[in-house]
């Protein structure tokens, strides 16, 4: 099935959930959090971090718009995007740390490279 993973959630909480996961990504650096998540969280963290390497005032008000922190895309910008200016994508990585103790979900930790 091609397209997004539901995630167990209606459109609106999915995509509150996503911006704030890749919000706090691009803050701290890393996440642990279910590989299903991991997966969804790094396809939009690359395609904002990718977004940000033309530094143009609408790919800023782009980031604004999904980022929920004026002060990470100002890091996004300054900071994070440079770092990545001659790379061309896989600016993620995803660890998966075993079986979550409670309901066995499969764990993983994403983090910028």
């Amino acid at each position: 099935m091609p397209g997004t993973r539901k995630l167990g959630r209606t459109s609106d909480h999915r995509t509150a959930m996503l911006r704030a996961m890749v919000t706090y990504l691009l803050e701290n650096g890393r996440i642990e959090t279910t590989v299903t998540r991991a997966k969804e969280v790094r396809s939009m963290a690359e395609k904002y971090i990718t977004l940000a390497k033309d530094s143009s005032l609408h790919s800023k008000r782009q980031a604004l718009a999904f980022i929920t922190k004026e002060d990470v895309v100002a890091k996004l910008y300054n900071e994070i995007a440079p770092k990545y200016k001659d790379v061309n994508g896989g600016y993620c990585r995803i660890i998966k740390t075993g079986p979550r103790r409670g309901d066995a979900a499969e764990m993983a930790i994403i983090e910028l490279i």
